[in-house]
């Protein structure tokens, strides 16, 4: 696959685990059924995968785990990303070898960086497989953003993906002009907040969190908008911004874990620190979902 061929609903998949801590396999297992029919990829071991929490044996087994199971149901996108470049390029080098369609990759975080160690970083992933590379821009997260100038750079190096979760539609747009050349580019966006707005400005993917939890409305969401339904879309728009302010009413990938439990899928624990939330923020979240008529 061509970078460009990456598009639709492509949830970053969630990580079961058990109460002590260990991949919850058959809550893995489970979780990607629930998914699979709706979408059309999927990004694990990233953010909402808890990968950071991880160690790289277990990510790695993870990404086995995942490619395994998936047998070509839909694409894959391994989240690769680290605090550094060596074991970035080995978790990317491991998804290589065992299938994945692709990888993607956070900046490297906690310690600000250049824009030269950036790009020293990325050309070092690039060079390293022979499958599509996707920069992961999630500057709250990482502290280190992809300038535009830089992704300019990059392009012209070869990369062809970037996801973008920096929430900010003027820096999307400016993306696109950055990249305006490679005609092969995907600037997918990173969340369903602005998925509407995103598509108009030339989106053909979106990872979206809530893709875990109603895969579903998300697909509907970009369904309608494809097949020219925009004013239905922009309605779905709505739905899905009250249900993220739903999964914002305690830490989210444990609210979502709870919500998962509410639809009937076993999903396991949260890894610590993350905690289960309490039975009280349970009846709330439950309440809420109730009355946006989605439980």
């Amino acid at each position: 696959m061509k970078a460009i061929d990456f598009k639709g609903i492509i949830p970053p998949l969630m990580t079961p685990f058990t109460e002590t801590g260990e991949i919850y396999e058959d809550g893995l297992k489970r979780l990607i059924d629930f998914v699979v029919p709706y979408v059309q990829g999927l990004y694990p071991v990233g953010t909402y995968g808890s990968g950071p929490l991880m160690s790289i044996q277990e990510r790695k087994k993870a990404a086995e785990l995942i490619i395994e199971y998936v047998n070509g149901r839909v694409p894959v996108i391994i989240h690769v990303g680290t605090a550094d470049t060596n074991t970035t390029v080995e978790l990317a080098k491991h998804a290589e070898s065992i299938g994945a369609d692709a990888v993607g990759a956070i900046a490297p975080y906690y310690n600000p960086l250049t824009d030269d160690s950036i790009f020293e970083h990325f050309r070092c992933l690039i060079d390293a497989v022979n499958i599509p590379v996707f920069v992961y821009n999630n500057p709250s997260i990482s502290g280190n953003p992809i300038k535009p100038e830089v992704l300019k750079k990059l392009a012209d190096y070869g990369l062809r993906g970037i996801k973008d979760s920096s929430f900010d539609l003027v820096n999307y747009y400016n993306y696109k002009l950055a990249v305006e050349d490679y005609q092969d580019f995907n600037v997918i966006i990173g969340t369903e907040a602005i998925f509407y707005a995103a598509f108009e400005a030339g989106a053909i993917g979106a990872v979206t969190g809530l893709g875990n939890i109603f895969p579903e409305l998300l697909n509907k969401m970009y369904l309608e908008y494809i097949n020219g339904k925009k004013e239905e879309a922009k309605k779905t728009q709505e739905l899905v911004l009250k249900l993220r302010s739903v999964t914002k009413l305690g830490p989210t990938v444990p609210v979502m874990h709870a919500i998962l439990e509410m639809r009937g899928i076993d999903s396991g624990y949260p890894r610590k620190p993350f905690l289960p939330i309490s039975e009280e923020l349970k009846v709330k979240v439950k309440s809420s979902l109730e009355e946006l008529k989605l439980l």
